[in-house]
């Protein structure tokens, strides 16, 4: 059994550090001189996972496909319509309440001057947080911010310096200081290495990988570069036009994909060798995402789907359980998709 697999049956019997059941999140359409509402955009409908404690589960999708805005919802940054979300064991809107939320969640951003100011000085940014929260002794506010500096690889001396002084992967380091600087539980990181050349993302893929082993920490890692989540994370979760379409261990689903979308993207994943025959060409994404605003009925993924039947252009699919995962999906186990998927899967 891997690695990953050992770390998330040990975390089997924990508290869950996140539990999202039938997650909704909506937006208004103004229009016109009054901005009159005339619509509703359905930017996450219907999402349900759990991230255990002490894990590293990933949302995946392509642009669109809301796992931006489920990220967000978790942090309070984005309206709740319906649904519910725990934060262990307790609910969102309490933790809101008693103003609880920051020191349990925090988020890292694609861009970090989303939240580091450029004109401070990285340490002014840390020990400010350190301060406001209270985490340390007044006396000892200086000495934790360099702990921090430390603790996620930046030199002492960096504290001096301004956002634009450093790096693209030193101001990230330095944007994933300023989240545990409050001593969160669980960290939401919104496609935090994509910016980045490859070298720098291995980088902060382990730090985030040793944050996780060696503290009491959780993450929510939300990308679209299937090859990074393959790497770091436990669990994955696949979202596609605002709903899931697959969620289940990393490593069953990089190896035997249910879902024809969630073969698609594997599918997509560069291959090094030129030479090599292109996979999944059946299954590539050939239209785009479903509006918002204005979804079809039945599944979301019908339109691309080379297996759609008149089901699935009616009848939203159920999330049904096969083998240790959840697939979103009304022919999963047909024997000619299962035939299909198998014979192109991209990740043989």
């Amino acid at each position: 059994m891997s690695t990953r697999a050992n770390a998330l049956t040990s975390t089997a019997d924990s508290p869950a550090a996140v539990t999202v059941e039938d997650l909704q999140v909506r937006f208004p359409v103004r229009t016109g001189v009054l901005r009159r509402t005339t619509g509703t955009v359905r930017a996450v409908d219907g999402v349900s996972f759990t991230v255990p404690a002490r894990s590293i589960v990933a949302v995946v999708g392509e642009s669109g496909s809301g796992k931006t805005t489920t990220g967000r919802a978790l942090v309070g940054l984005s309206p709740v319509a319906a649904g519910r979300v725990l934060i262990e064991g307790r609910p969102l809107a309490e933790l809101r309440a008693d103003k609880s939320l920051p020191r349990t969640v925090q988020i890292v951003h694609q861009d970090p001057y989303a939240s580091l100011n450029p004109r401070m000085t990285i340490g002014a940014t840390i020990r400010e947080v350190v301060h406001v929260h209270r985490t340390v002794p007044r006396e000892e506010v200086a000495a934790r911010a360099v702990e921090l500096l430390g603790h996620v690889g930046l030199a002492p001396e960096l504290a001096d310096r301004h956002p634009h002084e450093l790096s693209g992967g030193q101001r990230q380091r330095a944007a994933i200081a300023r989240a545990l600087a409050v001593e969160p539980r669980i960290v939401v990181c919104d496609e935090i290495v994509s910016a980045l050349d490859v070298s720098v993302q291995g980088q902060i893929v382990n730090l985030l990988k040793d944050l996780c082993r060696d503290g009491d920490l959780s993450f929510l890692f939300i990308s679209h570069d299937m090859s990074v989540v393959r790497h770091i994370c436990d669990h994955v979760v696949v979202m596609y036009g605002g709903r899931v379409m697959e969620s289940g261990p990393c490593a069953e689903v990089f190896t035997s994909p249910r879902h024809p979308y969630t073969h698609s993207l594997l599918a997509a994943v560069p291959v090094p060798d030129p030479r090599a025959p292109v996979p999944g060409a059946g299954t590539r994404i050939r239209t785009e995402p479903p509006d918002p605003a204005s979804p079809p009925p039945g599944c979301r993924f019908q339109r691309a789907c080379p297996f759609a039947t008149e089901l699935c252009r009616t009848q939203s699919p159920p999330p049904a359980e096969a083998r240790g995962r959840t697939v979103a999906c009304h022919h999963h186990a047909a024997p000619e998709v299962r035939r299909a998927l198998t014979e192109r899967n991209p990740a043989r």
